[in-house]
């Protein structure tokens, strides 16, 4: 398996940003580590191990990126702070990651892939732009910034709320139509550690506005653990290559 370290300076963070790519070829994954994580995560908790027949094969490329969530979602400052910062890091991503993967990879067809928070972010990631990523792949998330901001709201978290932004989507709106040419899957299971609650809120907004994506529960024996989202992501990454 082909793998490439990348360190760069990021203008828009202010700071040097580290990713790793797993593949010579095929179509591009952006991998979003859970909370607090690094981008060495992909491979240090053997993910890499269940992709590997699709990067081998040159099917999939995989872009392993770092997270925020320490300065963001995590953190202890005042939200006004930590929910820019966040923003930033989503600036980051589309102005500057983006643009690199589409270099590497040659082709622009990303899926956003990410369990726990990072299952949060590409949900966001999907659903704000979604010309830039057009499939997903979204494993025991939690669907809206109240997790990480608590009670507090302005126009910042309102658009890195999921639950929120969908739930005031007009049905003509023309992202439905850009939704529905894209591939979106989101799982979840009912075991220990899972937050169901808004997975089921989006499922219902989905039906609602008309909105094509797979929401799909497991059983109440599958926990919010690595175990079972190496079995979720072996099951539906082909559905997404098969197109």
């Amino acid at each position: 398996m082909q793998t490439r370290y990348f360190k760069e300076y990021s203008p828009i963070l202010g700071r040097d940003m580290e990713c790793k790519v797993y593949g010579h070829a095929g179509r591009p994954v952006l991998f979003i580590p859970c909370q607090d994580g690094r981008f060495f995560d992909f491979e240090n908790f053997h993910m890499d191990d269940v992709f590997a027949p699709w990067i081998e094969s040159g099917q999939v490329m995989v872009i392993s990126i770092d997270t925020m969530d320490a300065e963001t979602w995590s953190g202890k400052g005042e939200a006004f702070s930590r929910i820019r910062r966040h923003e930033q890091w989503m600036c980051y991503i589309t102005n500057e990651v983006v643009p690199f993967i589409r270099e590497i990879a040659g082709r622009g067809d990303i899926i956003a892939f990410g369990c726990s928070l990072g299952a949060t972010h590409a949900v966001n990631l999907f659903f704000r732009f979604p010309d830039e990523f057009t499939g997903l792949l979204a494993l025991s998330g939690i669907y809206t910034a109240e997790y990480g901001f608590g009670g507090y709201m302005d126009e910042v978290v309102y658009r890195n709320s999921p639950v929120h932004y969908l739930s005031n989507m007009a049905a003509d709106h023309p992202y439905v139509e850009k939704y529905n040419r894209n591939q979106g899957i989101i799982c979840v299971g009912q075991g220990a550690w899972e937050e169901v609650s808004t997975t089921r809120i989006l499922d219902e907004l989905f039906r609602e506005k008309g909105i094509d994506v797979w929401v799909d529960y497991w059983g109440y024996d599958v926990n919010h653990d690595w175990p079972w989202w190496y079995k979720q992501a072996a099951y539906f990454m082909p559905k997404l290559l098969e197109g």
